[in-house]
């Protein structure tokens, strides 16, 4: 039986690592939402894809995963067409600070220099870092934290709420076994 895992959460809080973990330990194909959100540009994350084409993209994506998937990332409105597809809803969270800290690990391993004062990734970096620590307070548009409760919430399968400072193979057993397998 195929199982259709949706791990999200704010940004930092592990999601794509436990996604990549569980596709791995339960032989799903694994999907992050950033490959179908984003268009592919240089320098990464500028150009936004369309969302009937980031459906379209999904949809052919979870067609050649007989097996299943796991798929890791926000959603965040525009995927909710895809909701009746998830056997479980996976829901990371993690204190701002230890989130915010991975954030910028995770930045200064990908970009390197580009993120520095005068780099080419410089202003967009600090944009995505005030992007990421407004989560929590809710204030910012878009995704927070107010909002994605609220979400999950209106799921129509189980929700599965663990703390993402968990050690990843912990988190990926509680996930095997909320499945059954």
């Amino acid at each position: 039986m195929p199982h259709r895992i949706h791990i999200t959460g704010a940004s930092g809080c592990g999601v794509t690592t436990l996604g990549a973990a569980l596709a791995g330990r339960l032989g799903l194909a694994h999907l992050d939402t950033d490959s179908f959100y984003w268009l592919p540009t240089d320098p990464p994350f500028t150009d936004k894809r369309p969302v009937p084409e980031r459906l379209a993209l999904l949809d052919q994506t979870f067609a050649d995963a007989p097996r299943g998937w796991a798929l890791s990332g926000s959603l965040d409105g525009w995927g909710d067409p895809l909701i009746p597809r998830f056997d479980l809803v996976v829901f990371l969270q993690v204190p701002t600070e230890i989130r915010m800290a991975r954030v910028i690990a995770r930045e200064r391993q990908r970009f390197g220099a580009a993120i520095d004062p005068g780099g080419a990734m410089h202003q967009a970096s600090q944009d995505f870092r005030a992007w990421c620590a407004g989560y929590d307070a809710g204030g910012m548009a878009g995704r927070n934290l107010q909002r994605h409760l609220a979400w999950l919430e209106a799921l129509p399968c189980p929700v599965l709420r663990l703390d993402g400072t968990e050690p990843t193979s912990a988190l990926a057993e509680v996930v095997t076994q909320a499945i059954g397998r």
